[in-house]
């Protein structure tokens, strides 16, 4: 008896057939490329056959399942292997991606209080109800006790008059265009910190009145831009507080930046003047000028901060080339004559807005956009160094009305 052998040098359907099977799989599992931490790569080109199955004998039965034998005797000629679909890779989530993605959930439980408000009142309104005008007198109430302004009230309840008045109105499509609103109105004040090296050392004013976390928000940027390779330099200009200027120097300690301070009741202002000073003779890159707490209403201390402008001046007439106003959510409407106030006397060039996951009014940030149109650089969520981010109006937005983010 003679055995058959296969005149084609092409593999022989059967059990070994699996093998193609698990190459296919392995390409479906295996993991996307995560070289690049800015940008999404494009999806792996398809995973095709280098060529068509073999066409069916006219005398044979199609074949069984994929990789199984066919239910006839062969007889020389092999069974078609069906096609396969072609095998795409999803689109790979790179480090960057996931990273702000949990960015945004945290944003998005931070404002929870906030978001909670809002959603209930307008879940409240408009549950199984048209839009007629005491509900839109309803929402624009609602919209002013969140801190929200007068003026964003108006445009959000006026453009669902034009589209949508006398229609019945889910909660989810008045919370939707609330989002596109916010969205729009902040954009504009939409504007990351951008540290100028030409203008070495670069140096950042930061003030506001007491409580409002400056000398944590001066630790956060000093990790963050130590992080990035820059040399920074601490100033501890809070010389009314013994613990202002030993809380720096623990920050200090933990972000590896040297800390300039004097004794407890020394003049600020020489002592931002040094600091630019040594900063200068070292190269450093970055120079945080920390400075103590102050009611905005103090005419005093207030003319304290001129002095420090002043006297920065004498050095670098371009310093400081960034004053930054720390505010606190919590605070609410008071957070408007803040604003003005330390925007007329030492000319505030940004806002970083802290404590957003501590209070319901978060939607003040708002209208501090709509009135005074003050860049908005950074929010804060948190305690920690990562908690600190650059202001995205879109996830804010859709995080204050409970939304995912985009």
């Amino acid at each position: 008896m003679r055995l058959w052998r296969r005149s084609s040098p092409g593999p022989v359907p059967g059990p070994q057939a699996d093998a193609a099977d698990t190459a296919v799989e392995e390409v479906e599992n295996q993991q996307p490329s995560r070289d690049s931490a800015l940008e999404t790569p494009d999806p792996a080109p398809a995973v095709e056959d280098d060529a068509p199955p073999a066409a069916p004998a006219p005398d044979l039965p199609e074949a069984g399942e994929r990789g199984g034998w066919s239910p006839t005797p062969w007889r020389g000629v092999p069974a078609p292997e069906p096609e396969r679909a072609a095998i795409a890779q999803p689109a790979a989530q790179t480090p960057a991606d996931m990273e702000r993605k949990g960015w945004f959930g945290r944003l998005r439980t931070g404002m929870a209080r906030s978001s909670s408000r809002l959603t209930e009142g307008i879940n409240a309104i408009f549950n199984r109800r048209r839009l007629d005008e005491e509900a839109l007198l309803e929402l624009e109430e609602l919209l002013i006790a969140s801190d929200m302004g007068v003026g964003i009230a108006s445009e959000v309840t006026q453009a669902l008059r034009r589209t949508r008045f006398n229609q019945e109105v889910a909660p989810e499509e008045v919370r939707a265009a609330l989002a596109e609103e916010v969205a729009r109105l902040v954009e504009p004040v939409m504007k990351p910190l951008r540290v100028e090296l030409d203008r070495k050392p670069f140096v950042i004013l930061v003030v506001g009145v007491n409580g409002t976390g400056k000398t944590t928000t001066i630790a956060k940027l000093a990790r963050q831009y130590r992080d990035r390779g820059h040399d920074v330099v601490l100033a501890a200009g809070d010389t009314f507080r013994a613990a202002g200027v030993e809380q720096l120097q623990i920050w200090g300690e933990r972000t590896g930046c040297r800390v300039v301070t004097r004794p407890a009741g020394s003049d600020a202002a020489g002592l931002a003047y040094d600091a630019l000073e040594q900063a200068r003779c070292e190269g450093s890159d970055i120079l945080l000028i920390d400075t103590a707490g102050r009611l905005h209403n103090k005419a005093n201390l207030m003319g304290e901060l001129q002095k420090i402008v002043r006297v920065l001046k004498k050095l670098d007439p371009r310093a400081p080339h960034c004053v930054l106003l720390v505010l606190d959510a919590t605070t609410g409407q008071n957070a408007h004559a803040q604003a003005e106030i330390f925007r007329e006397m030492v000319g505030v060039t940004g806002i970083v807005m802290t404590k957003l996951d501590g209070t319901a009014r978060g939607g003040v940030l708002v209208s501090l956009a709509e009135k005074y149109g003050i860049p908005i650089h950074a929010i804060g969520i948190g305690e920690g160094a990562d908690d600190l981010r650059p202001f995205e109006a879109r996830a804010y937005a859709r995080s204050l009305v409970g939304l995912e983010p985009e």
